[in-house]
């Protein structure tokens, strides 16, 4: 109060003495403009750490919604595209057919320029007649439910498809096994023309793996279209779960990259002690052979916000040649799927077989599957006969005769992984494998 008395008493002196007043207005303004640009400067700094605690990537939510849309209208346009090709042969009183392309490793070829296994010439062609008349109106009805998902913008798991079946009277399907694969010759015919089967509507059964650290992911409603922004460093010590679908996210991230780890207790390990934060990355954890969701949110999330990618798996055939291989490239069963859900930016970081020397890690003996496994890999993948760095590691660990789990580091301590293992191998990313 004593202060609010005061101001008035030099208001008035003020008008006694008018120079005074301007050098004290002076100062006062000089003052001011200071205060304002500390102000300014404050205000500044906090918006800045505000926006890299938010993410320092963004990708545009409204612009991949109408990209989605486009999807959706191509879609459509070619199941009607095809089931009208089947009419117009039918009227003409010609046999339609439908080609499918042989999906096996022997149908694959892999490129390095494009980093991912691609499907090969050889196609199967399923002409109408009266053997093929059951498969060939299934395949048409299940085209037909595709299109119905996508006009009234919904979705159905390959359980759910199989019971729409017994609407379809003579065309229903007797086991699941069955509906599965017309399922999958949908999705490989239309993989030609560049859809994926979660564009076609038809999603999996399964989640995707879990995910934790310096990321927003932004969801918005399927019915409203408002937008949650999830904050995967707000979980505690549990993590955000990818979802079956991820075509309609977005992200926000601040992150240096992406560390794919195959096993969920070391996936926890490093959560629970907030790696991400220490190393300003985001952790995925795969939990063994990565689900279609998981590959195909790493791919999303490195490509939008231009991330590399590092694998952290077990130093065993079936790490290497099937969950870091298909990480990266793809499956030769599923190479028509290799553009929309493989990491070819994917590099493996460990465990490595001159790890387990390196480290001195404790190891088990190779058993029979993992030598056959190992050895089809070194004759028979195209991956791995282009990259003379994987058969030389490969080689390596044959004669080895053993393999290491990623956990075989806790040998040095629970937290060696985290205080040496993983910050001594990021120093020297240049090493690592393809």
């Amino acid at each position: 109060m004593a202060a609010r008395k005061k101001t008035p008493k030099r208001k008035t002196a003020a008008k006694k003495a008018p120079a005074r007043k301007t050098a004290r207005t002076k100062a006062a303004s000089s003052r001011k403009t200071t205060r304002q640009k500390a102000s300014k400067k404050k205000a500044g700094a906090k918006k800045t750490a505000t926006k890299k605690a938010r993410g320092g990537k963004k990708t545009n939510p409204s612009a991949l919604a109408k990209k989605n849309e486009k999807l959706d209208t191509l879609t459509v346009d070619l199941i009607r595209e095809s089931a009208t090709d089947v009419y117009t042969h039918i009227q003409k009183k010609r046999k339609p057919d439908l080609s499918f392309p042989i999906r096996s490793l022997k149908n694959v070829s892999y490129s390095s320029k494009r980093g991912y296994f691609e499907i090969g010439k050889q196609r199967k062609v399923r002409t109408l007649t009266v053997n093929t008349v059951k498969s060939f109106a299934q395949t048409l009805r299940m085209m037909g439910l595709s299109k119905e998902l996508v006009e009234t913008n919904d979705f159905a798991t390959k359980r759910d498809a199989y019971y729409q079946s017994k609407n379809w009277e003579e065309a229903r399907f007797e086991e699941q096994t069955e509906s599965d694969a017309v399922m999958d010759d949908i999705e490989a015919m239309f993989s030609m023309r560049g859809l994926s089967r979660e564009q076609l509507r038809f999603v999996p059964d399964e989640h995707g793996g879990a995910v934790a650290g310096n990321l927003i992911v932004l969801d918005p409603d399927r019915d409203t279209g408002v937008v949650e922004r999830i904050d995967c460093t707000r979980f505690g010590s549990g993590a955000y779960s990818i979802p079956s679908n991820v075509e309609q996210l977005s992200f926000e991230t601040n992150a240096k990259f992406i560390l794919a780890i195959e096993t969920g207790g070391v996936f926890q390990r490093l959560q629970s002690h907030k790696f991400w934060q220490t190393s300003r990355c985001i952790l995925v954890s795969m939990a063994g052979v990565p689900t279609r969701a998981t590959r195909r949110f790493i791919r999303k999330l490195s490509d939008e916000a231009r991330i590399p990618v590092y694998a952290f798996v077990d130093c065993d055939p079936y790490g290497i040649s099937n969950i870091y291989r298909t990480l990266k490239v793809g499956s030769g069963n599923a190479a028509h799927l290799s553009q929309f859900f493989c990491v070819p930016q994917a590099r493996f970081l460990g465990v490595t077989p001159q790890d387990i020397i390196d480290y001195e890690l404790p190891t088990h003996p190779l058993h029979d599957a993992d030598i056959k496994r190992a050895k089809d890999a070194l004759k028979n993948d195209p991956f791995f006969k282009t990259h003379k760095p994987w058969q030389k590691a490969i080689e390596q660990q044959l004669a080895m005769g053993v393999r290491a789990e990623q956990q075989s580091l806790a040998k040095w301590g629970l937290n060696y992984v985290i205080e040496e293992y993983l910050p001594n191998k990021l120093a020297r990313v240049q090493d690592f494998l393809p």
